[in-house]
């Protein structure tokens, strides 16, 4: 079986690799694994593409139809934007998944509200401001990989992040961001019942307070039919801040399945 696992903002694939060295030692082999990088997001950004969410859904799924063309259908796990666009293929193309994980459910509640950081980027002027700061060619690295470091991501995880960060980057953010404004992500959880066509399993870090409260998180796990597993004390990079917990919570759901 293939996992597939897709990060998110301001991130690259080096966000996986805590996580990636303990599922070896549980029994899911490096090479059954497979990490993509969204356009922006350690991958180049081609000036033709939009940024939004279809636009992320349709690359997702032309990726997954190359893998599962020769492999099968995939487990699936999506962190920070990389799980929304993990719930839209969930919700749209069930047929590429044997199952799916977010971290990021909570986010399609009716009441959820954007962080202050989102609203920041989705606000003209100060959004451009920002990126500039954390992305531009003349921004401070050692200053950007201690608020990332200051937010729960490990220093040696971090460091390699900040490492692949460009304005490209920062372009992808702020078009993606503005065009996920209220209601948007509310529309979309509206449909959320469609995932429930294959295994989901939603991931709570009870330290992560980005992605919508643990009732909001709990409530949109159900709509999708989903299970829930809860990491208590983990925050928003739970996948790098404790690999070990982690992994095994990835791996108990797989061998449920």
């Amino acid at each position: 079986m293939t996992t597939v696992l897709v990060h998110g903002n301001p991130e690259t694939a080096a966000v996986w690799d805590p996580l990636l060295s303990v599922l070896g030692t549980l029994g899911v082999p490096r090479e059954q694994v497979v990490r993509l990088s969204p356009p922006g997001f350690g991958a180049p950004l081609p000036d033709d593409f939009p940024a939004t969410p279809e636009a992320y859904r349709h690359w997702l799924v032309r990726e997954l139809e190359a893998i599962v063309a020769e492999h099968g259908p995939v487990d699936l796990v999506g962190h920070d934007l990389g799980g929304g666009h993990t719930l839209r293929v969930a919700m749209t193309r069930p047929d590429l998944l044997r199952s799916w994980v977010s971290d990021v459910i909570g986010s399609f509640a009716p009441d959820y509200v954007w962080h202050e950081l989102a609203q920041r980027w989705q606000t003209p002027g100060v959004g451009e401001s920002d990126v500039a700061e954390r992305f531009g060619p003349d921004r401070d690295v050692e200053a950007v990989v201690a608020v990332l470091v200051g937010r729960g991501m490990p220093e040696v995880v971090a460091k390699e992040v900040v490492a692949g960060q460009d304005e490209a980057m920062g372009r992808a953010i702020l078009t993606h961001y503005r065009s996920l404004v209220p209601p948007r992500m509310a529309s979309e959880g509206a449909g959320l019942a469609a995932a429930a066509r294959r295994p989901g399993l939603a991931v709570i870090a009870t330290g992560d307070h980005v992605v919508g409260t643990e009732a909001q998180r709990r409530a949109m796990a159900e709509r999708a039919g989903a299970r829930v597993a809860v990491l208590d004390g983990l925050g928003h990079w739970w996948l790098a801040e404790d690999p070990h917990q982690a992994a095994r919570v990835l791996v108990d759901f797989w061998s449920s399945l």
